[in-house]
C-alpha cells in the first residue's frame, strides 16, 4: 500500500547534512512507490508561536504565514520524517518553532507512523539523548496514536557533505525504502 510520506528538514544550511539524509529517505521512500514531499523549514515563513491561545477556539493561527499550509501537510500525511541538526544537545530553533506552531491542529495529526532524522558533529549518540526527547515529547505525549518507526543518527558530520562519507547514507535509504 502506497503512503503519502511528509519530510520536514529544519537544517538552516542548505546542503546540510541533516537535508542530504533527507534527499537519501526520501529516494528509498520513492523507489518503495511512496509518494513523498520534502519541505524544507528555512525556504518557508514561520514565525514564533505568540502564545495568545486564540488557536484554542478557533484551531487557526492569527498569524498569517506558511504554517497553515505546512500543518495541512501534515495532518494529510501518513508517514512524517523530522529532521534536525543537533545544536547544543537540541533540536535547531526551526525544528521546535514548527512543533510549537501546530498548537491550532495537532489534534489531527493523529495515527501517523514518524521516522527522526539528527546529526551531529560528536560521534556518540548518546549526546544526542535530549534531541529524541524532545521529539519524542511532542509525538508520544502530544499526538493521538503516533508511531516512532525509527531514529536515523547521523554522526561525525561538523562540515556540509561530511554525512556522505558516513553509513549513514546508506541507512537512511534503506529507512526510506522499509516505510
Amino acid at each position: 500500500m502506497s503512503k503519502h510520506v511528509l519530510i520536514l528538514s529544519s537544517t538552516p544550511r542548505k546542503g546540510g547534512n541533516s537535508e542530504l539524509l533527507c534527499a537519501q529517505f526520501a529516494r528509498g521512500a520513492a523507489g518503495a512507490g511512496h509518494t513523498v514531499e520534502t519541505i524544507s523549514l528555512r525556504e518557508k515563513d514561520i514565525r514564533c508561536c505568540t502564545g495568545c491561545g486564540a488557536c484554542s477556539a478557533s484551531r487557526q493561527c492569527v498569524q498569517k504565514d506558511d504554517m497553515a499550509d505546512i500543518l495541512a501537510r501534515m495532518v494529510a500525511a501518513d508517514v512524517i520524517v523530522l529532521a534536525t541538526p543537533v545544536y547544543f544537545y537540541s533540536m535547531c530553533a526551526q525544528m521546535k518553532t514548527l512543533i510549537d506552531r501546530t498548537v491550532p491542529r495537532y489534534g489531527e495529526i493523529s495515527g501517523k507512523e514518524f521516522y527522526f532524522i539528527v546529526t551531529a558533529a560528536d560521534t556518540d549518540t548518546g549526546m544526542m539523548k535530549r534531541t529524541i526527547e524532545g521529539l519524542r515529547g511532542f509525538t508520544e505525549d502530544c499526538l493521538s496514536g503516533a508511531v516512532e518507526k525509527g531514529i536515523l543518527y547521523g554522526v561525525g558530520a561538523w562540515q556540509k557533505g561530511d554525512i556522505e562519507k558516513t553509513p549513514a547514507m546508506a541507512q537512511a535509504y534503506g529507512m526510506g525504502r522499509n516505510v
